[in-house]
């Protein structure tokens, strides 16, 4: 009987499809069109310490082959994510990461603090919320932090240490492609003591309105997902793999099982799903029913027969 289950930083997937933060909101919204519970897991929309309203003006467009967005984190802020919307995800059976962003590393300590202490109540009581933080230092679209933050080495080991020091939770570390060195990124974030990689984030990328003279984007440039992106993703994907001994998420244009498959060999242990969600909402089981069926075409029994085999 084939088995798609695996394990990241720790905490147990089923499969290995994860919906990618920013494009899956709590969850609430897709769970009234499936069963949310046959995902591998959900990565919650971006947090940040106070809410945000986002970038004024244009924060979508879609492109030949993908999507520029320039959303800007707009979020509700932690403390009212903890609050109102945890008590939902308590009664999930999927693993749950949450997305934190931030402005300076103050306030991804601090973000960090509270969702340890919020979870550490609820585990005492015998209840359990959170599986994962994702933190976030790779969002283009946001002036301060975001991926002023991912860039350089030096630069991110200041943020990942410092969250690594205020939590005790499995701590995931998203990448920006943008990385001088996407190696030595990764690299530095396992010496740092995080337990696991997800790559990656949005392209920077632009859009001209000729007839303004004018970029589209209030912030001038914003990030290129889709299907574009797929060939950098799981090349990043590949490489990262070959230099670094905790997990991958992989992710960046996926819209097949098939796609899923080649980022599983190329060294992901699970991958994220992110614009395709836009355009099939039911994407997350479609692509699990289509792993599973080929795995039982190729008989392969188990998805580690194939992870990294490049």
């Amino acid at each position: 009987m084939q088995n798609m289950a695996c394990k990241v930083a720790g905490v147990h997937f089923k499969n290995p499809i994860v919906m990618a933060s920013g494009t899956f909101g709590f969850g609430k919204e897709y769970a009234k069109l499936y069963d949310i519970n046959r995902l591998g897991g959900i990565s919650g929309k971006g947090l940040t310490l106070a809410p945000k309203a986002g970038n004024p003006g244009v924060r979508v467009w879609e492109t030949p082959s993908g999507m520029l967005n320039s959303v800007g984190l707009e979020n509700p802020g932690i403390e009212y994510f903890l609050k109102e919307e945890t008590p939902y995800w308590e009664t999930l059976d999927t693993a749950r990461i949450v997305n934190l962003g931030g402005g300076c590393i103050e306030d991804y300590r601090i973000g960090a603090e509270l969702i340890t202490a919020h979870e550490k109540r609820l585990r005492e009581g015998g209840r359990c919320s959170i599986d994962i933080i994702e933190l976030n230092i790779s969002c283009p679209n946001v002036k301060e932090g975001g991926i002023a933050y991912g860039v350089q080495t030096e630069t991110a080991r200041a943020v990942v240490r410092e969250v690594r020091q205020a939590t005790s939770l499995p701590l995931v570390v998203k990448l920006s492609p943008n990385a001088e060195n996407i190696v030595e990124m990764a690299y530095m974030c396992e010496v740092e003591g995080a337990d696991g990689i997800s790559l990656i984030n949005t392209i920077s990328g632009m859009k001209i309105d000729t007839r303004l003279r004018k970029s589209v984007f209030h912030n001038l440039y914003a990030g290129l997902s889709g299907p574009a992106i797929k060939p950098i993703a799981l090349r990043m994907v590949h490489q990262v793999a070959q230099h670094v001994k905790i997990p991958i998420m992989g992710m960046g244009g996926i819209t097949t099982a098939n796609d899923v498959i080649e980022f599983i060999m190329a060294g992901a242990s699970v991958i994220q799903i992110g614009t395709y969600n836009f355009m099939n909402p039911r994407a997350g089981e479609q692509m699990a029913d289509g792993i599973l069926k080929w795995m039982e075409q190729e008989k392969i029994v188990s998805m580690d027969e194939i992870r990294g085999i490049l």
